[in-house]
């Protein structure tokens, strides 16, 4: 609330900075000014203190002389009327019933008895300072004080004063060559203020002058970090990291409509050739039942394709949420062999499982990963070979691992089995049918889960997928 009544949302950057080091400056400048003026003004005081107190000091010396001495009383009080840098002195003796003994001239005129302060005990300095202003505009500073005459008890008061106009013109005219200084300092700071701001933020015009070339065909324009100031290195890194991340995504969007454009052409070319082929004369019973039949296997192709997608969709964009649970990883893992049991007989290929552990996962998820696994192996593993899968507990972790003896890949293909589509060449011709998602899907829910997949294969000697599942508590919020 403050500090949108003091920076607006519109203010610029370099507007700011320009209001804080005006505003730095004018308390520096104020702080220091006001050091200045106290410090100037408590010193003359202090020298107009001392000097009428040293005007006292003397008349009390000459009251304590013998009475031959009153000749250098007249002369201190009457006609030595000094004129120094602060002023003229003016002194006066009075009786302890306040008549005057003796004075400067015209001090009744200036200074009547009545205007000065209470003299204090003869033993003490006066520390009192009282100043006075007289109706032509002079100030005088006033001191009064008592002192014994000769060597008996007799006492006088003393008064003395000391015209300090001058240095009260003195003071204003310093504090308004004071108030002139700060108000220029504060226009001069502001000025300065804001050059420095507009220079500083130059290289931030430059960095947007650099973006503004940026499009979507020319992502690879990076921003050189070291041509900028060092406070701006972090900054350019990280644009340029997004950048990357953002032409990753292009390309692997434009691969992905490519490959998904490539997918659906194939069953939808596949339901309009046979539609054409059904419609082009007239068809018996039987042989439009199997048009329809083909058309239905084409229909569910396209629906797996779509359920597949619509999943990597929904996880990519942190839409699906896991939902935890501690289970029983064997019985989770022989309810998924079970289920694939009659493709693996009809191949006459054998499934086994081993080991135990109970994991923190999603049953569903965990279910369906596996199940891919165990499809992909299924194409994959030529007729009298063996999947076997393996459960591994741990104390952060446990692993389920399927391994089979089928066909194998080549190292090269291994670093993109799990991007979508994407299917090893010799296999692409063998099944024709495989859509290149299930490895992307088990990818996916390893990563909601926060695990991690490994893969090993060897050219003839088969495939080992492994999944690893850590613990709920060991997975980062």
């Amino acid at each position: 609330m403050i500090r949108d009544l003091f920076f607006p949302r519109a203010w610029s950057i370099a507007g700011r900075l320009t209001v804080l080091y005006t505003a730095l400056v004018f308390v520096m400048l104020v702080l220091a000014m006001l050091f200045l003026f106290w410090s100037l003004k408590t010193n003359l005081e202090k020298e107009d203190h001392d000097s009428l107190a040293d005007e006292i000091s003397v008349l009390r010396l000459i009251l304590r002389e013998p009475p031959g001495s009153r000749i250098s009383l007249a002369q201190e009080v009457k006609w030595e009327q000094t004129t120094g840098r602060a002023g003229q002195f003016y002194k006066r003796v009075l009786s302890p019933g306040g008549r005057v003994i003796m004075q400067t001239a015209d001090m009744s005129m200036l200074l009547p008895v009545g205007v000065f302060p209470r003299p204090p005990s003869i033993l003490r300095m006066p520390p009192a300072r009282q100043y006075l202003w007289a109706g032509d505009g002079k100030v005088y500073l006033l001191m009064a004080a008592r002192a014994l005459v000769g060597r008996g008890p007799r006492i006088v008061d003393l008064q003395a004063a000391l015209d300090v106009s001058r240095e009260e013109a003195f003071i204003a005219s310093y504090r308004e060559k004071l108030l002139l200084v700060l108000a220029s300092g504060i226009l001069l700071s502001a000025v300065a203020s804001y050059a420095v701001a507009r220079r500083g933020l130059r290289p931030l015009e430059r960095i947007t002058g650099t973006v503004e070339l940026i499009t979507a065909s020319r992502l690879h324009a990076h921003i050189e970090p070291t041509r900028w100031p060092r406070e701006l290195h972090a900054l350019a890194r990280a644009f340029n990291d997004m950048l990357d991340r953002l032409g990753d995504s292009f390309t692997r969007l434009a691969q992905f409509s490519a490959d998904l454009a490539h997918e659906l052409r194939t069953p939808v070319n596949n339901l309009m050739g046979e539609a054409e082929v059904a419609l082009n004369k007239a068809r018996t019973t039987e042989e439009y039942r199997q048009v329809l039949e083909s058309s239905l296997e084409e229909y569910a192709r396209l629906s797996r394709t779509i359920d597949s997608l619509l999943f990597l969709a929904r996880a990519d964009n942190a839409e699906m949420r896991v939902k935890r649970s501690r289970f029983d990883a064997r019985s989770e893992v022989d309810a998924v062999i079970e289920y694939h049991d009659a493709v693996a007989q009809e191949q006459g290929i054998k499934m086994t499982c081993h080991g135990d552990a109970v994991l923190d996962a999603d049953p569903a998820l965990f279910r369906r990963a596996v199940s891919n696994l165990l499809s992909n192996a299924l194409q994959y593993t030529p007729p009298g070979g063996s999947i076997d899968v393996v459960i591994v507990a741990r104390d952060q972790w446990g692993a389920v691992s399927v391994r089979d003896s089928g066909c194998g890949m080549e190292a090269r293909h291994l670093p993109y089995i799990f991007q979508r589509f994407y299917r090893a060449d010799p296999a692409r011709s063998r099944h024709p049918d495989g859509a290149g998602l299930g490895l992307a899907i088990v990818k996916s829910i390893m990563e909601l889960h926060g695990g991690g997949i490994r893969v090993e294969s060897e050219v003839g000697h088969g495939t080992t997928v492994s999944l690893e599942f850590p613990r709920a508590d060991q997975v980062p919020a």
